[in-house]
């Protein structure tokens, strides 16, 4: 089990700068950005070995930064989605290549992850890739041979990354090979009034440790969005009702010493559609231009 530590999930892609299209951060803004970061954070959590991971791993190193890195990948699909409304259908043709490429995916995280084993904290097999509404579906029991196939190429610790329900419902194989479990909780897409948020969360929390006892588990995902524009209750979404939830958890996560990586740090707005006002691109801490937003604000001043 990882120790217990403050979290927060990193992507620093600032306006105009997207994966989907190879432009990255630079070595400069990642700087600025884990300067920012410094004093209230000990763990990143980042979703893959990029040119954005590798920057980061190199800031850190070269700049005798504190930060712990959680690195992780993404699988491509291995089960056509038709319930995906955004590209899940994969053909047989495709799942194959897939299949050959995810090893590939494993030995290339392995390998960065030994690099820096002195700053990599743990690896994830994947985030997500087992819920029913995910573009790149996996079966749990690929997903647990994929743990146990990256446990042949390193020792450092192992996990998985799903929401809490998805482990519950179909996460045993994986669970049988992880070093820990890495759940997410988000109340506000669930349609969850804010003044029920935090028991919510802790109720999600206390109903995967009944399933798995004895099984180390942390948060690698939980927030508040501070702007949407659909398929959420607006009026529950804002800086403050952030601060709000953020507040009530940061209490209970350190009365109970479990590490819960928030999610997220910056806003990115090349998530999502069109709509500047959508929720996937507001769910920082501070704003695209590192502003800080109300919870952060007042931790800082």
């Amino acid at each position: 089990m990882i120790p217990y530590g403050r979290g927060i999930c990193y992507s620093g892609y600032r306006t105009n700068e997207t994966p989907v299209t190879g432009i990255y951060p630079t070595y400069e803004e990642v700087l600025e950005d884990l300067l920012i970061l410094k004093p209230h954070y000990d763990y990143l959590r980042m979703y893959d070995v990029s040119t954005h991971a590798l920057t980061v791993l190199e800031v850190i190193t070269k700049e005798k930064l504190p930060f712990k890195v959680m690195l992780g990948i993404e699988p491509g699909g291995e089960i056509s989605n038709p319930n995906c409304p955004w590209g899940g259908l994969h053909s047989e043709e495709e799942i194959a290549r897939n299949h050959i490429a995810n090893f590939k995916r494993l030995e290339k995280l392995a390998e960065v992850a030994n690099k820096y084993r002195n700053i990599v904290l743990a690896v994830s097999v994947g985030n997500e890739c087992t819920s029913d509404w995910h573009p790149n579906l996996m079966p749990a029991s690929t997903m647990a041979e994929h743990v146990r196939y990256i446990k042949t190429l390193t020792d450092l610790p192992v996990t998985f990354c799903e929401g809490a329900y998805f482990w519950r419902e179909k996460g045993e194989p994986i669970a049988r090979e992880v070093d820990f479990l890495s759940i997410h909780c988000y109340p506000a897409w669930m349609d969850v009034a804010l003044k029920d948020a935090r028991d919510y969360t802790i109720k999600n929390y206390e109903d995967t440790v009944k399933k798995y006892p004895g099984k180390p588990i942390i948060f690698t995902e939980f927030g508040w969005p501070t702007s949407a524009a659909n398929d959420m209750d607006v009026t529950q979404i804002g800086e403050s009702e952030q601060k709000q939830y953020l507040s009530e958890m940061m209490l209970w996560e350190k009365k109970n010493k479990i590490t819960m990586f928030v999610f997220e740090a910056f806003d990115e707005p090349w998530k999502g559609g069109n709509n500047p006002d959508e929720q996937e691109k507001h769910w920082g801490l501070w704003d695209v231009d590192r502003k800080p937003k109300k919870y952060m604000k007042e931790k800082m001043d």
